[in-house]
């Protein structure tokens, strides 16, 4: 491990190709760039969830945290870490001060290793505009946790207004082993699902794309139950044409699925690590069209799939806007006084 203090970006580069060639083939066969944008006090989950995911996706990682933007001079400390306690990839965490956080990208981009793909993961509040992220702009995949923001279910209907074909969200990805186990029950039965009801708490965001996934795949609108009994998605009840009612009801790490006339029986229902969530969306490096059609369900927009796969950067301050808004606030309080 390398730590470099108050360095420049040429001084990072250097001593990875440095740290690089001591450590021999430990870091060879880079399958991608993994750039992970995380707040200070969340560095060590994000660290824990690359590390897990690098074990399955050799990676070089990039860890970006932006800090004290307002800082009038701008400062980088930087940790090199080659094949060590953050598992066989070549990681580099990256603290940026005052206005360098805004141009991350300057230290980001001389790092990424040559003609393999870019993902970048937002651990914290998802950004209202990828564009407005150049590390996002960069990336060929983008991923974000709408479960991380103030209001989940407003920060999905933005995701499907800003949407670009490469993004995702890893309230889609917890929801794999419900739609695995939900598709299942079709290999039993060919009667039509005329309704569907979704039980779980008003504001969860995986129950609201599986609403938008039964929705976009089965041409029906299903119905939330909303309750404050569970933490999250708890029940998946389908009607069919036919008067049969399907069920899945989750208990700790198992769900139990019931049907009318049959015994009830026990499925696995895990609750996975994030490390494997993040691993699971770094399989595939292409447009989920799945995902595009059930967030556009839940939103209301239609052609999420069809839309061009490119962003442009769009600068953004947020200094300027915590100065003009501290600005308003003085005049208003002038005005008032």
């Amino acid at each position: 491990m390398i730590g470099l203090w108050d360095t420049t970006g040429n001084e990072v580069v250097k001593a990875l190709a440095a740290e690089r060639r001591s450590a021999g083939g430990v870091a060879s066969g880079m399958a991608l760039t993994l750039i992970v944008v995380v707040d200070e006090k969340r560095v060590r989950e994000a660290e824990a969830a690359a590390t897990i995911a690098a074990a399955a996706h050799p990676c070089r990682l990039l860890v970006v945290v932006r800090s004290e933007i307002e800082r009038d001079r701008s400062r980088l400390d930087a940790e090199i870490v080659v094949g060590g306690r953050l598992g066989p990839c070549e990681a580099v965490v990256m603290r940026m001060y005052g206005r360098l956080a805004l141009h991350a990208e300057s230290v980001v981009m001389p790092l990424l290793v040559p003609d393999v793909p870019v993902v970048t993961w937002w651990h914290g509040e998802p950004p209202e505009e990828i564009a407005t992220d150049f590390l996002g702009v960069v990336a060929d995949r983008r991923i974000t946790d709408t479960a991380q923001a103030m209001d989940p279910i407003a920060a999905l209907r933005k995701r499907a207004l800003d949407y670009a074909p490469g993004d995702t969200d890893l309230a889609w990805t917890r929801i794999t082993p419900w739609r695995t186990l939900v598709a299942g029950v079709f290999d039993t039965t060919e009667a039509r699902i005329t309704e569907a009801t979704l039980v779980a708490p008003r504001h969860d965001p995986t129950a609201a794309l599986m609403c938008g996934w039964l929705g976009s795949r089965l041409g029906i609108s299903p119905r939330l139950e909303s309750t404050d009994e569970f933490p999250r998605l708890r029940e998946v009840r389908l009607h069919c044409a036919n008067g049969d009612q399907l069920t899945l009801t989750r208990e700790d790490s198992l769900a139990t699925f019931r049907r009318t006339g049959q015994e009830d029986r026990q499925l696995p229902l895990v609750r996975r690590p994030l490390g494997d969530e993040l691993a699971e969306e770094l399989r595939r490096l292409d447009a989920d069209q799945v995902y595009a059609e059930a967030l556009g369900t839940i939103a209301g927009v239609t052609g999420l799939e069809q839309r061009p796969g490119t962003r442009v950067h769009v600068w953004k301050d947020p200094a300027t806007a915590q100065r003009a808004e501290a600005g308003v606030t003085a005049h208003t309080g002038t005005s008032q006084s």
